[in-house]
């Protein structure tokens, strides 16, 4: 029967089974069903034998004041420094055992103790679930981060036009032709006798003749002149962004282990050939 011992003792105790380059989650930040913060890796128990992780050791004090849990390392996905349990939820939790430091563990009491567990009565039942076997090998997925760009568009006021209109006045001279009318007197030498005596016709008699003359009257009218119709349009130009982004690539060492930037060692159950091909460059 496979014994289960602390990855930090097993650390300290077997060097020679695990290398000097172990993964160890210890310190990540763990979280549940719906990426719920649960609270911390504590440590892990891994198999005497193999040194291989089998199980998580979860603070769960983000969903109890304070309770220590042995979760399955396979339920785990890995996310740089955080822990996701995508499945795990609180009343599966609650119906855990609480880990006890002192205790010595096997893997077969363990398992059969988590088949129970998971299917507890005080477990929803939509939340109750089996646990396959390749729940207990970890860690089960590693993935790697890589930060990318993305650009937005902001609307923003470049310019304003106003267009308006204002009152010139100017001198403008118009010719306008007149007519005006003037007394012609015309005076003729007449010899011929008459019947009338002077004196018979009152002396002051007078001819009246109304002259007339044109003047000119000027009226102002109003005319529309010229339209002026504003719009805009769109140019349309490339401005280049320069902007620093990291990702995450896998290291491999001279025996060909997949390694992380510390140096820990990776199961290579767990990395996938594309994950190697782009560690390597390929």
């Amino acid at each position: 029967m496979s014994q289960l011992i602390r990855l930090r003792d097993i650390q300290a105790t077997h060097r020679d089974l695990i290398g000097d380059d172990y993964y160890d989650p210890t310190g990540k930040t763990a979280y549940g069903v719906n990426e719920e913060k649960i609270g911390k890796i504590e440590g892990a128990l891994v198999e005497d034998t193999t040194g291989r992780i089998r199980y998580l050791i979860v603070d769960a004090g983000g969903w109890f004041s304070s309770k220590e849990v042995l979760v399955p390392a396979g339920l785990a996905r890995i996310v740089g420094d955080d822990v996701f349990f995508d499945s795990l939820t609180q009343a599966q939790v609650e119906a855990m055992e609480v880990y006890d430091h002192d205790y010595q563990y096997s893997y077969k009491e363990q398992y059969e103790k988590d088949r129970q567990s998971f299917v507890a009565d005080s477990i929803p039942e939509a939340e109750r679930m089996e646990i396959a076997d390749h729940a207990y090998n970890a860690p089960n997925t590693l993935e790697l981060l890589e930060e990318r760009l993305t650009v937005n568009k902001d609307r923003i006021v470049a310019g304003l036009v106003k267009v308006g209109k204002h009152v010139v006045t100017e001198e403008r001279n118009v010719d306008v032709e007149l007519e005006e009318e003037h007394a012609n007197i015309q005076r003729t030498n007449v010899d011929r006798p008459t019947d009338r005596r002077i004196g018979d016709i009152d002396g002051n008699q007078t001819i009246e003749l109304e002259l007339e003359a044109e003047r000119a009257r000027v009226n102002k009218e109003t005319y529309v002149s010229e339209e002026v119709n504003v719009g805009k349009t769109t140019e349309r130009h490339t401005e280049t962004i320069a902007e620093t982004i990291q990702r995450e690539e896998l290291d491999i060492d001279g025996d060909g282990n997949v390694v992380d930037r510390e140096g820990n060692i990776f199961d290579r159950d767990d990395i996938t050939a594309e994950d190697v091909r782009r560690a390597r460059g390929m």
